[in-house]
């Protein structure tokens, strides 16, 4: 925290002088360190840098060379500025000082009112040690702040959102290679703070002589700690995090479920967000084929991740529930064959691929779409990928899910068959979902629905009878599984 020359002005021990600001503008935000008051022609050698010079300018020279010249060493010792008590001395400040300040930007203000300088000085100094005592109780705490941060092992999303708020100016923390592991764009569009990176204040996130990556914030209002002082804390509970886990490779984890969730949950405002994220993680859109996978079962989503890279893909992945959720970004060209599919996701792993998009919202939609197959496939684990382009009903659905015509026919078909299952506790729902899956082989969808076949006879009977349908009617049939396709997505997205 520091008192600035329009603090002074402020004062109103410096008010008193009537003050007139010569030079002010951008010139009045100099930090002002301390208070000298002369009138001598030599002082500028017994500055050392940040003094406000109290002046009558009764030593000063009298000719336009040496008035500028005196000015030019004032600004070469690097005062904050200069306060001209105007008088018996002179009646006016010198216009070739007049013309220095202005042209170096040096604060020049003119009192026409006689002050106490004394007054000024003692104003001055008392708003210097409040600034510094508020200085100091703002390091605390912050210290305390970051401490109970790196104590509780916060993520570090966390961190970075609290330094952020600290500094009231967004905050970006990188990997060595640049990639963005987390932002905090306090309402600004995500897209324009990571373009204006190569301008932010930057902070090393190391520790133990181990350098992990770059805590950076964009321009801001001044912080009473100090804006380099509240970097450096997030920066050290952020090394802390790193030590603590082993090394960065959870803020890759993190930076990864962070897009996906967003992309999944809709929560963006601008699709130029996600896509500036996914590009400064490396992942491409523009002429680019990119799905949206699921790969049911357990494994490493790291190793998910590592064999897609190897595969020469980028790469996006995360868990989510009990799959891996990713996207993945190929060149125009590439085909993404189901034997690619399989070595990436792994052994004995059922794989749903969305169809190829070029954009935010196409892959948001490929990757729901592929998330809507998997929930609705009920076969038996294994190792075999289902595509959405393969599934006409499904991407149907998905290229509907929100209009409110497709929830109303689905109400309207299976009112019936919900209403019975649950004043009964039947199974008739599931018992129509099997048979829509099996189409032409009851024996199947019998089995499928862990029933004997005459129980599951009776049942599509019941079924029948309560819809007032015939369940030999494709037609009938097709809207069904429309029907069971989109009460499945509805109850998936609450």
């Amino acid at each position: 925290m520091f008192v600035s020359v329009a603090d002074v002005l402020a004062e109103a021990a410096v008010q008193q002088g009537d003050p007139d600001v010569l030079v002010g503008g951008a010139a009045l935000d100099a930090a002002v360190r301390w208070v000298h008051v002369s009138d001598s022609v030599g002082v500028a050698r017994l500055l050392d840098g940040g003094e406000l010079l109290l002046t009558t300018g009764a030593g000063w020279p009298d000719g336009d060379a040496d008035l500028r010249s005196f000015a030019s060493s004032l600004h070469r010792a690097g005062i904050a500025g200069i306060v001209f008590e105007l008088g018996t001395a002179r009646a006016e400040v010198p216009q070739p000082v007049i013309d220095v300040c202005a042209t170096v930007g040096l604060a020049l203000i003119a009192l026409t009112r006689e002050v106490k300088f004394v007054a000024v000085t003692e104003a001055v100094h008392h708003a210097l040690i409040a600034a510094q005592t508020q200085a100091l109780h703002e390091r605390q705490r912050l210290h305390e702040l970051f401490t109970a941060l790196s104590l509780q092992g916060a993520p570090a999303d966390v961190v970075v959102s609290e330094t952020a708020r600290a500094l009231g100016a967004p905050v970006v923390l990188e990997n060595l290679a640049r990639e963005v592991i987390a932002t905090e764009a306090l309402g600004m569009p995500v897209a324009e703070v990571l373009g204006a990176r190569r301008d932010a204040e930057q902070v090393a996130v190391q520790a133990r002589g181990v350098r992990w990556g770059t805590l950076l914030a964009l321009p801001g209002p001044v912080h009473p700690a100090g804006r380099h002082t509240v970097l450096e804390q997030g920066a050290t509970a952020l090394a802390f995090g790193c030590i603590a886990d082993g090394g960065d490779a959870e803020w890759s984890l993190l930076a990864q479920r962070g897009v996906i969730d967003d992309l999944l949950g809709a929560r963006f405002a601008r699709a130029d967000d996600i896509d500036a994220r996914l590009r400064a993680g490396g992942f491409a859109l523009a002429d680019r084929r990119c799905h949206g996978i699921v790969a049911r079962g357990s494994a490493s989503i790291s190793e998910l991740a590592y064999r897609a890279r190897q595969a020469g893909f980028a790469v996006v992945a995360a868990r989510v529930g009990d799959d891996d959720v990713a996207l993945l970004s190929l060149p125009a060209s590439a085909i993404l064959s189901d034997e690619v599919v399989l070595r990436i996701a792994g052994p004995d792993r059922a794989v749903f691929v969305g169809p190829a998009a070029d954009d935010v919202i196409g892959l948001l939609g490929s990757l729901r779409a592929a998330r809507d197959l998997a929930d609705s496939d009920r076969a038996e684990a294994g190792a075999r990928v289902r595509r959405v382009d393969d599934r006409p009903l499904e991407r149907l659905v998905a290229t509907l899910r929100d209009d409110h015509r497709l929830h109303e026919h689905s109400e309207r078909m299976l009112a019936p068959l919900i209403r019975h299952d649950q004043e009964r506790r039947g199974d008739l729902l599931d018992v129509l979902a099997a048979l829509v899956a099996h189409p032409g082989n009851r024996s199947a969808a019998a089995a499928a629905s862990h029933l004997s076949r005459s129980v599951f006879y009776q049942r599509l009977t019941l079924i029948g009878d309560l819809l007032g349908a015939d369940l030999d009617d494709g037609e009938t049939i097709a809207a069904l599984h429309l029907a069971l396709l989109a009460r499945r997505r509805t109850a998936a997205s609450v």
